[in-house]
């Protein structure tokens, strides 16, 4: 096998991932649903070999014993946010609170024990107002934050809760309550997220980092952002230590199509590559501005079934100018009448790609995403933070909202994500939400729509079988635990340790 050099593991470096310059055996590796372990031989970042022989010699060759640990293709996160996840892990987390008044606690204790500089905001995240006893409002910030900028973005990111001061951080002179909502509120986030570049740039390389020592090996980035000038400039200073699809927004559109850019193709690097069209046409669940056949209760006038962004006719020609552009169609819908509209829209275009969220559908919309060829991109992690506020504001509609099962049954592909930073990015945490709809103490949520795990691993896997083949990416991460086996206790999935992460056969985390 030629002289075998044994790999002293070390954690990647700040500036890149660990290269393994030789080929690396993996040895004593098991492969999930087999008991005696194999020798994998990883070789010009695929595969080559598996249990059998292969042609080394000659070469020096890099060995690490995985000593009987599980062995499986690493993990992608479909549906990512990256500079808001990269910012949103320093923010004051407030997803806890179960009222207004419990943030405005947790404001007031930041406040004091840590400010934010002078003129800067202090910014929270994680708010959800849907099942609260009482209303947010400007003056109760006020109250604790006086002069200091309070911005709080709600868990799902179309609704932000802003103090006098802070309303006038954005040039807003004036507003009834202070919380902006959809329209509002999205023209307004770019300018809190936006910090120097290469402070950005360091914020996402850890977030990178951290999601690498989770087992991700690939994100799908849809921050709303210039994604194409960000990823080049990132990729001019060392490769990202995972893979990464960059999304494109409709302003952005026409540099990506002058550029003659398909999704896949290389963007920057080895690593980087174009990714798909993103489209939002409706709001969310907790806003209560998902776009839905039925009205929410209580709500009356022009927005009590919620808020359509993008309505047909804009939506069918944007996506046909995409689709005959080379480009993949990410399109979010929550509510079912945006689910309904956005596959007549994609029937109506031949367009190809995914339906983001998909949380609640009309039954007979379920079959028509296999018949279509789109894929379900789903965010299990959010079932658990959205059950209370489904059954107040969905109430008789839940047993086909997350419909995983009837989708799954359907034929219809699953990829799972998180939308960070609306959910953590870690994909344990979405295969164990899959599975048992539940992310604490309280029974399964609508159990009749889970799906079992190897259905919720395959969904995270980007399209490979579970089983490794010769040929494939080495592309792959290594277990401490069996997550079919930790599968049969609620919420045991979440830890699961991962002692391992390659990307193309390098390091992206070690930890053996």
């Amino acid at each position: 096998m030629g002289d075998v050099v044994s790999l002293r593991l070390t954690r990647p470096r700040p500036g890149g991932p660990v290269e393994v310059p030789h080929p690396l055996v993996l040895r004593r590796a098991r492969l999930l649903g087999q008991e005696a372990p194999v020798d994998v031989v990883l070789r010009d970042g695929r595969v080559a070999a598996i249990g059998g022989a292969v042609d080394l010699s000659g070469e020096a060759v890099e060995a690490v014993d995985l000593d009987g640990r599980l062995l499986l293709p690493g993990l992608w996160d479909q549906h990512t946010h990256l500079t808001q996840w990269a910012l949103a892990r320093g923010r004051l987390d407030v997803s806890g609170a179960g009222s207004a008044a419990q943030v405005v606690g947790l404001v007031a204790e930041r406040l004091r024990t840590q400010p934010p500089p002078a003129g800067r905001p202090l910014v929270g995240i994680g708010f959800r107002d849907g099942t609260w006893p009482d209303v947010p409002s400007a003056a109760l910030l006020d109250a604790v934050a006086g002069d200091v900028p309070v911005v709080l973005v709600s868990g799902d990111l179309h609704c932000a809760w802003v103090s006098s001061a802070g309303l006038r951080l954005f040039g807003v002179t004036a507003h009834p309550t202070g919380v902006l909502r959809e329209a509002e509120w999205m023209p307004l986030m770019g300018a809190l997220d936006h910090v120097p570049d290469d402070v950005q740039d360091a914020l996402v390389a850890d977030a990178l980092r951290a999601a690498a020592a989770r087992g991700v090996v690939g994100v799908v980035d849809l921050e709303i952002a210039d994604n194409v000038t960000a990823w080049r400039r990132r990729a001019a200073s060392g490769d990202p230590v995972v893979r990464v699809r960059a999304g494109v927004w409709q302003p952005y559109l026409d540099r990506v199509v002058a550029e003659d850019l398909h999704t896949g193709d290389r963007l920057a690097g080895p690593r980087v590559t174009q990714g798909p069209l993103k489209v939002i046409v409706d709001g969310s669940l907790n806003t209560r501005t998902a776009w839905c056949h039925d009205p929410y209760p209580g709500v009356e006038g022009p927005l009590a079934r919620g808020v359509l962004t993008v309505p047909a006719d804009e939506l069918v020609p944007l996506l046909r100018h995409a689709h005959a552009h080379g480009l993949r169609c990410a399109v979010h819908a929550i509510g079912d009448a945006a689910n309904t509209l956005v596959l007549d829209a994609f029937a109506a275009t031949g367009a190809r790609g995914s339906v983001e969220h998909a949380q609640l559908l009309d039954p007979a919309d379920v079959p028509r995403f296999a018949a279509l060829g789109l894929t379900a991109s789903v965010q299990p992690a959010h079932l658990p933070d959205d059950r209370d506020v489904a059954d107040r504001h969905w109430a008789g509609r839940t047993d086909r909202a997350f419909p995983f099962a009837d989708l799954h049954a359907a034929g219809v592909p699953l990829a799972l994500g998180s939308d960070a930073p609306v959910a953590p990015l870690d994909p344990w945490l979405a295969i164990d939400a899959a599975v048992w709809r539940t992310g604490d103490d309280r029974p399964s949520w609508h159990p009749e729509q889970a799906v079992d795990v190897r259905t919720a691993l395959a969904s995270s896997v980007d399209g490979r079988p579970l089983g490794l083949r010769t040929g494939d990416p080495a592309d792959l991460v290594v277990l401490d635990d069996d997550p079919v086996a930790l599968a049969a206790t609620p919420g045991a999935v979440r830890d699961v340790r991962v002692t391992g992460t390659l990307v193309a056969g390098t390091w992206a985390h070690a930890a053996l």
